[in-house]
């Protein structure tokens, strides 16, 4: 499926797939914790999620879980959870996308994001309510 593909290529750093995922002309918006972001390029979109979103020192340490559901008519949703260590300790991000394909494509895509959240010591992907 071409979101469960998307989260896994951000989770490794691949843009070079994820530039593959993309529409040239994607219609991008996307809601994190203090920022509202747009874009209308492949290029655009990969500037935000590899360029600002995660610092290079934000090691991702794992795709903690993947969850695709139903499509709403013609937009399909995944939902995602990464863990992340970096100087200020291990956190947890989750993301909601909602996207629409196009010649095998994501032409359109809408995330929000959970912002790092501090991760307790006792949460692992095996207890996370997530389906890997």
């Amino acid at each position: 499926m071409l979101g469960e593909r998307l989260a896994r290529a951000i989770a490794a750093r691949d843009t070079e797939t994820m530039g593959t995922l993309l529409a040239d002309d994607i219609d991008f918006k996307a809601l994190t914790p203090n920022k509202f972001w747009e874009g209308h390029s492949r290029a655009e979109v990969l500037d935000v999620v590899f360029g600002s979103w995660f610092e290079e020192s934000d090691h991702i340490d794992e795709l903690a879980g993947v969850e695709t559901g139903e499509a709403v008519g013609d937009t399909a949703r995944v939902a995602y959870r990464f863990h992340i260590t970096n100087a200020d300790g291990p956190h947890v991000v989750e993301q909601q996308a909602y996207y629409r394909e196009a010649d095998d494509k994501v032409s359109y895509l809408r995330i929000v994001c959970s912002g790092y959240r501090p991760l307790p010591s006792e949460l692992s992907a095996e207890n996370s309510f997530f389906s890997s």
